[in-house]
């Protein structure tokens, strides 16, 4: 491998890493009084009303 593709290698695989552990450690050291409680949507779909259509 070349000097030249050698240092981009080096670089793109090092700031990739990088930023997945900046994002890591924002994550884990996020305090706990921050933390959003997420919920799904509550979908409901037209089979849930009950039988109705061929073979119920």
């Amino acid at each position: 491998m070349q000097p030249a593709g050698l240092l981009i290698m080096v670089v793109a695989v090092g700031t990739v890493t990088m930023l997945f552990g900046w994002c890591i450690w924002k994550v884990l050291t996020q305090p706990a009084a921050e933390v959003e409680h997420l919920h799904g949507p509550d979908l409901h779909t037209p089979d849930m009303d009950g039988p109705s259509g061929p073979g119920r």
